[in-house]
């Protein structure tokens, strides 16, 4: 694992970390009776898209829709950095071992997630990975965040397509992807080396 034209791509959630990184965030940055009442209002939604009925990318435009709408893009962004500490409670140190031994060989590490950037970045710049393609929130002029998110949501077919517009020229690197769900298929497909659930 010497050759620098390599590319580790790490999904986040359930992959370097062991719980998903959304509800943690919800329950850090929200009062315990907004996590109440928001788990109230929007069990219906939940419900559906439990059932198959309503996708992802609307779901969870819905819920961080209802939590965050209207918040400023400076407080949100430092509750990103305080979030970092957060994250290294559940990260998994066997996701580190392998993080550290792509930075050893000189590889570029990227983060690939369906999570908001803004909570993922910070802890990813701690840990030296500079390169971050995950789901990204609309901000309206007021710096103030709309509710609505800007691009696609960072899953699927939707992850490859991140990486290969961040790295074009795919047949001058050597891919080895990370991901444990459904979510992660095609990017694992995609690459000379995909692993599920395990790592390098």
């Amino acid at each position: 694992m010497s050759n620098p034209s390599t590319i580790a791509a790490f999904d986040f959630d359930g992959t370097i970390t062991h719980k998903d990184s959304f509800f943690r965030f919800l329950v850090f940055s929200q009062s315990t009776f907004r996590i109440v009442m928001g788990s109230i209002i929007l069990s219906p939604v939940l419900l559906i898209y439990k059932l198959k009925w309503l996708s992802n990318y609307r779901a969870k435009q819905i819920v961080f829709s209802w939590f965050f709408k209207g918040w400023s893009l400076d407080d949100f962004n430092e509750k990103g950095r305080l979030f970092a500490i957060e994250v290294d409670k559940i990260v998994r140190p066997k996701a580190m071992d392998a993080i550290k031994t792509h930075q050893d060989a000189q590889h570029t590490l990227v983060i690939i997630s369906a999570s908001i950037e803004n909570w993922v970045s910070y802890w990813a710049q701690q840990k030296g990975i500079h390169h971050l393609l995950a789901t990204q929130i609309e901000i309206d002029p007021q710096q103030r965040i709309t509710g609505r998110l800007l691009s696609k949501n960072c899953y699927g077919q939707e992850k490859v397509n991140r990486l290969v517009a961040a790295f074009p020229n795919r047949q001058q690197y050597t891919l080895i992807a990370y991901g444990d769900s459904a979510g992660d298929k095609e990017l694992l497909a995609f690459a000379d080396e995909g692993y599920l659930d395990k790592f390098i």
